[in-house]
This record gives C-alpha cells, sequence and structure tokens, in this order.
C-alpha cells in the first residue's frame, strides 16, 4: 500500500506556492477575468475552498457528503459554478481566510486518515493518497488560469507533475466511460519527459498503443488546460489516439476544453 505522505506534502507546496501568487492582489486583481469563462481570479480561488470543503466532508463525515451530493444532483450542470459564484463573492480578504483554512483542515483529515481507507467523491471513490493527488492536480490547473489571468509566468514545473501524470493514467477508462466508449481492454505504454529530463513510464514496454512526450504537456492535456494541437503527444495507435482527444483526469462530465491557439501569421 502506497504511503501518502509524500502526495500530502507535494500538495501543501503547490498550495503555498499559489498561495503566494495571490496573498497580495488588490481588488482589481481578484477581479480580472481568467481563461474559464465567466470565472474571475476569485472564483477560482472560491472553486478550490468550496472544493477542499467538501473533500473535508468525504473524508471526516460522510453522511453529510451524501448530502451535499444530493443537492449537486437538483442542479448537475450548476453546482460547481454556484459553489465558485457563492464564494467569489466574498471579501479577497475572507476568501483568501476560508481557503488556508479550507485547506489546512484537508491536510489534517487525509494525514489522520487510517491506512486503507477509501472516501466517497463525485466520482469513482477515492483512497487517501488519490484524494491528495486529485487536489494537489486542481490547485496547479487552477494556478494555471490564475497566471494566465494576471499575466505572470507559470511557476516552473516540478517533480509533483508526477502525481499528476499517474492521476492522468489511471483515469484513462474514466474518460473513455464519460465520453460513452468503451474503454480499451490492454493497457498502454506512457512514457513522459519530466522536468529534469527523467522518464516516466507506465504500461508493459511492449504495449502495442503508447503515448510519449513531455511530463508538462501531458498534464496540460489531462487537466484540459491546452488543446492536444498545441502539444508536443505523439500516440501509437487508435486507442491512444483517441485517448488524447478525450483526456481528463478530474471528475464530472467531460470538459469543453481548450480551443487550440491561433497560427501565428
Amino acid at each position: 500500500m502506497a504511503d501518502p505522505t509524500p502526495v500530502i506534502d507535494d500538495l501543501r507546496a503547490e498550495s503555498q506556492e499559489l498561495d503566494l501568487l495571490v496573498a497580495e492582489l488588490s481588488p482589481e486583481q481578484w477581479a480580472l477575468a481568467t481563461p474559464a469563462p465567466r470565472w474571475t481570479v476569485a472564483h477560482q480561488i472560491a472553486h478550490l475552498a468550496w472544493t477542499d470543503h467538501s473533500s473535508v466532508l468525504a473524508v471526516t463525515d460522510q453522511d453529510a457528503f451524501a448530502r451535499e451530493v444530493e443537492n449537486a444532483l437538483t442542479s448537475p450542470g450548476d453546482f460547481v459554478d454556484n459553489g465558485a459564484e457563492e464564494g467569489a463573492g466574498k471579501p479577497p480578504a475572507r476568501l483568501l481566510a476560508d481557503w488556508r483554512a479550507g485547506r489546512e483542515a484537508l491536510e489534517d483529515a487525509l494525514r489522520a486518515a487510517p491506512d486503507g481507507a477509501r472516501f466517497p467523491w463525485y466520482g469513482p471513490p477515492m483512497s487517501t493518497a488519490s484524494m491528495a493527488t486529485a487536489r494537489l492536480m486542481e490547485t496547479w490547473a487552477h494556478g494555471l488560469d490564475i497566471a494566465d489571468a494576471l499575466g505572470v509566468p507559470r511557476i516552473a514545473p516540478t517533480g509533483r507533475l508526477r502525481h499528476i501524470t499517474r492521476l492522468g493514467v489511471r483515469t484513462r477508462d474514466f474518460a473513455f466511460g464519460v465520453h460513452g466508449l468503451t474503454p480499451p481492454f490492454e493497457e498502454f505504454r506512457v512514457e513522459l519527459i519530466g522536468p529534469a529530463g527523467e522518464v516516466w513510464a507506465s504500461g508493459p514496454e511492449d504495449a502495442t498503443d503508447r503515448v510519449t512526450g513531455p511530463a508538462l504537456d501531458f498534464c496540460l492535456l489531462v487537466t484540459q488546460r491546452a488543446h492536444r494541437a498545441d502539444l508536443d503527444l505523439h500516440a501509437e495507435g487508435s486507442d491512444a489516439d483517441r485517448w488524447l482527444d478525450i483526456a481528463q483526469a478530474f471528475a464530472g462530465p467531460p470538459g469543453k476544453g481548450r480551443e487550440p491557439q491561433q497560427e501565428s501569421e
């Protein structure tokens, strides 16, 4: 059984980096539009705070989480936006404090979770490590949106991306399923180049279907922060090629993803 401590530690580090980016923003900067339609910087942080709250319930009070799911089912297409909208309406100082308190509560809950625990979620149930990985993935992805809105360089990729690549690989069948497709029976070989030039590989070496490329590009793909056409990812085999068109590492219905960037003239 994998020790969840490293990914919880990395979730903390990822959150702290994003915190440094938003801690001193002006009210005008909190109101800047991000690449997500109708979402400002405040909406992005509010969404993280809302999801952390749901995660704490899933880990510590599954009856309360079940009620949250029931409420979500009353407006399945809007509950995520509604949660972000509610939080974005708070004064920035209050929103920042709520996000900090919520992620600290989640970290404490994850570290205290018993070995082998599994928690309900809006998608398949998750282990402690999977829950922490999902939160790291979202923190990283929404941090990209915020950096884009602020017009500042994105934080340089780190070894923490390895958690996101693993999640992206593990959610392959989920991505096929939410698109109404039968998942391939055979595993794929995935070979990605990490930020330090190391190779992160999974799946049988002799697999017919293969995906190769930079780990950063794979993470951008599975979080739908970039269009496949703008990434240096390569597929061998029709199933692997189809996967790169539909991959998503997050729960919920298929995302629309980003439009390809316009070609420079």
